[in-house]
């Protein structure tokens, strides 16, 4: 199973006060979405799951998975993306990306 786990982890933000989660795999991202809201599964979490359970099934690697979860998480506005950031002592002239 080792062919599951993502090259990088996916970080998910719950909010200030909760710790950063990391998604490693593809059966961690599976055991996130099944544990979301009935109420909140649009098409974007949809895909996620179908990609998840593809990977699972050997028809998708774990890195198309994990595209889609990232795309999930990205969409529910739970992604920690740090990339977002400036570094620190870096000018602020060449960072574009908004930060929730």
């Amino acid at each position: 199973m080792d062919y599951l786990h993502f090259f990088a982890p996916v970080r998910i933000s719950r909010g200030q006060g909760y710790p950063v989660e990391e998604v490693d795999s593809v059966a961690e991202a599976m055991v996130f979405l099944r544990k979301w809201p009935t109420g909140r599964r649009g098409p974007v979490y949809q895909c996620a799951l179908n990609c998840c359970a593809a990977a699972l099934a050997g028809q998708m690697s774990a890195e198309e998975a994990r595209k889609a979860f990232t795309g999930f998480a990205r969409i529910t506005r739970l992604l920690d993306d740090d990339t977002a950031l400036p570094v620190p002592g870096e000018p602020m002239a060449g960072v574009y990306a908004l930060r929730r």
